[in-house]
């Protein structure tokens, strides 16, 4: 067999001959079923009889084979439509096709319209006025096909239909009357809308208005244009909502570098709700209320979380939340939690004032992030959970965070109380400042991991308006902090703990290494994300903020012996004020966001739209692992259920293509795919066998056992 392309090649160059032949060949019309090959053809009135003078429709109904497809009136990047040739008695007219709206298909790097299963093509048929009533008319159509698997076949066939004249117009037809009325009536319309477009550097704006487009869902609008050069067909088309309207971004095709481009753009909108309109944009300015609002709020499909519903989705984030206690990234400061209620585990009143203030500092945050993100994406920001991280100032920013805290914890600074009582440790510390800002720091070194249940949680969230997405990241909070509330409150539990002592003093240095090691892994990302000079900008940010911890240590010394301070508290706080201005001042030059590692055990590809499409089209697996430096889990996963040999040899044995989709860095294409699975952030992967039409979505936290099966089922079909 041709392989597809291939194949697809030849047919574009042999259809229009083809098709050309097959009317020329004189055959006797069958007036009935015809199975051409790969469909059944056969022409259906809308009616049971026809008038003098009366126009119905007849309509070309293919019933198509599984896995196969014909074209639509502009086939797209290759193909050739459906043409009927009509012969008539005298007298009688034959209108054009009423086309339906096409279905996408993508087929390797093209993008071509078309239809599958079972299609209707409506055509008006008029009798003249002098047609006699009690005959029968036999009319008679040559059609000719482009059928198309991984192979194109011309088909053609040669249809009569046998119409009764009656005197009177008569009823719709038992048997195809409803299924003729329903195809005109789902027939692009046109309507009273006002439509422009205009070529801004290498984009092309098409801007549509108009009353039956007000509050319209945006969410999978799509223009196909009846010129098949009028644009790339194979881009995407980027959507802007406006309060009348919306505007599509399409990417101009080689009809418009001709010396005298197109003045007119006339084609179909498809909306998400089955509605479609046929459009006729003048080259022009934009109409009033076709933009300003953003793009749609991203739709997941079932299974990716859409229809979890507000109760289903607070239990999800809630459970989420608890789970996100597990992930390595929080271990640091969960552990200095655990410490703080240590130290107040024999103090019942105020180990619960801790535990409460831990919980407002997890909850403020975590509400802040939410309401910033939904900000964002409102603003038309392809934002996900984690979206800080994707800032190389934000990442910078944290690294010095951690090191001060790292340093605190190594004595070097004392934050909210004087060396006096340093010796005491831990259990010295009765401020509730401290727990609610340890609560916020869980929150901000959290956000770089999804814990299981919290994806399609957020998922949902983030598809919903703004109060039903705040009251899901509360419940994500709360079951964040609801173990340590819980220790705070349960006399039990609280009772279990150690008591205080001189340990306390020793663990606390013990737990800097971790935030040292929190701020080295945040250096790397920041490599990643920004490269090597924005290494050397944030290590000499990190020697002044050390510096200006030890004069700020030296100060609290100076003064808890009763001596006159020195200019070293000031000179403290100058140098810190220098360093965080080093990290957060503009003018990050962005690295290529490619994994860490040098050489990876499996051979991969960057993962894009059209490369996900070109792989399929060759009837190859594909697994997709949609990944971040800054994400834990991600690495986590590639570090061990990605790395066995057991998972290599089952990529090569199954022949699956590898394509990592890296969110390091804002990526508009990757986080709308995201959207669509029904996924906020990162990891998502995706597994696409021979012949399924969407992927099957993996656990977050993998095994190479379950890698391995889904790629042999995948390759199994």
């Amino acid at each position: 067999m041709l392989r597809p392309l291939a194949a697809l090649s030849a047919a574009v160059l042999l259809a229009g001959p083809a098709l050309a032949q097959g009317f020329g060949a004189p055959k006797a019309p069958v007036f009935g079923p015809v199975d051409t090959g790969h469909l059944v053809a056969e022409l259906v009135p809308g009616k049971a009889s026809i008038a003098p003078g009366e126009t119905i429709h007849v309509a070309l109904r293919q019933r198509i084979d599984k896995g196969w497809h014909t074209y639509w009136r502009n086939p797209g990047d290759s193909g050739e439509a459906t043409q009927i040739k009509w012969t008539l008695p005298a007298g009688w007219n034959a209108g054009e096709i009423v086309w339906p709206t096409p279905d996408r298909q993508p087929t390797g790097p093209l993008m071509n319209y078309g239809y599958s299963g079972e299609v209707l093509l409506p055509v008006a048929l008029t009798a003249p006025a002098g047609a006699a009533p009690g005959q029968s008319v036999e009319l008679t159509a040559a059609v000719a096909f482009l059928v198309c698997e991984e192979i194109c076949v011309p088909e053609d066939a040669v249809l009569g239909i046998r119409l009764p004249v009656a005197a009177v117009p008569a009823g719709p037809h038992p048997q195809f009357g409803q299924a003729v009325a329903q195809a005109l009536q789902a027939a692009p319309k046109a309507v009273p809308l006002t439509a422009a477009f205009a070529r801004e550097g290498e984009a092309l704006k098409l801007a549509i208005a108009g009353e039956p487009l007000t509050g319209a869902d945006f969410a999978d609008a799509y223009f196909f244009p009846f010129d098949g050069t009028a644009i790339d067909h194979a881009k995407p088309q980027a959507i802007e909502r406006g309060p009348d309207g919306l505007t599509l971004t399409l990417t101009p095709g080689y009809g418009f570098q001709s010396p005298t481009p197109p003045t007119e753009l006339s084609g179909v909108l498809s909306l998400a709700d089955g509605r479609a309109f046929e459009i006729a944009a003048q080259a022009g300015p934009a109409p009033a209320g076709a933009a300003g609002l953003g793009p749609p709020p991203a739709r997941a499909p079932p299974g990716g979380g859409a229809g979890l519903g507000l109760p289903l989705a607070i239990g999800f984030a809630l459970l989420g939340g608890l789970i996100l206690n597990l992930m390595p990234c929080v271990f640091p400061i969960l552990a200095m939690k655990a410490a703080g209620l240590a130290g107040h585990a024999h103090e019942r009143k105020e180990a619960q004032r801790h535990g409460l203030a831990f919980l407002a500092g997890v909850l403020a945050t975590f509400l802040a992030l939410a309401g910033l993100l939904i900000a964002l994406k409102a603003a038309g920001a392809a934002a996900g959970w984690g979206f800080q991280l994707q800032s190389p100032p934000v990442v910078a920013a944290l690294a010095l965070l951690m090191l001060a805290v790292a340093l605190n914890l190594s004595g070097v600074f004392e934050v909210g109380t004087s060396l006096q009582g340093a010796g005491t440790g831990l259990a010295s510390r009765k401020g509730l400042a401290g727990a609610f800002f340890t609560g916020a720091l869980a929150v901000v070194v959290a956000a770089p991991c999804t814990a299981p249940f919290m994806a399609p949680a957020l998922g949902w969230a983030l598809t919903q308006s703004a109060a039903a997405a705040l009251v899901v990241f509360f419940a994500l909070g709360l079951g964040f902090a609801l173990p340590f509330v819980l220790v705070a409150f349960v006399p039990g539990l609280l009772s279990r703990l150690p008591k205080p002592g001189p340990w306390m003093a020793g663990f606390r240095r013990l737990l800097a290494f971790p935030m040292y090691g929190a701020a080295g892994w945040l250096a790397w990302v920041l490599t990643v994300q920004a490269g090597d000079m924005a290494l050397a900008r944030l290590l000499a940010a990190a020697v002044a903020l050390a510096l200006a911890a030890w004069l700020a240590g030296i100060a609290q010394h100076r003064q808890a012996q009763g001596k006159r301070p020195v200019l070293t508290g000031s000179g403290a706080g100058v140098l810190a004020a220098a360093a965080l201005a080093a990290v957060v001042w503009p003018g990050y030059q962005p690295a290529t966001a490619v994994a860490a590692e040098a050489a990876a055990d499996i051979p991969y590809e960057a993962y894009s739209p059209e490369r996900l499409a070109a792989a399929r089209a060759e009837g190859r697996p594909v697994f997709v692992n949609f990944t971040a430096a800054w994400c834990i889990t991600c690495k986590v996963n590639e570090r061990t259920a990605l790395t066995s040999a057991e998972v290599a040899d089952a990529f090569q044995r199954t022949g699956t293509v590898y394509l990592k989709a890296d969110w390091t860095l804002k990526d508009d294409v990757i986080a709308a795919e995201l959207a669509r699975h029904g996924r906020a952030g990162v990891p998502l992967y995706l597994v696409y066998g021979k012949g399924s039409a969407d992927g099957v979505i993996l656990p977050q936290i993998l095994t190479g056992r379950t890698v391995v099966q889904a790629l042999e089922t995948a390759a199994a079909g």
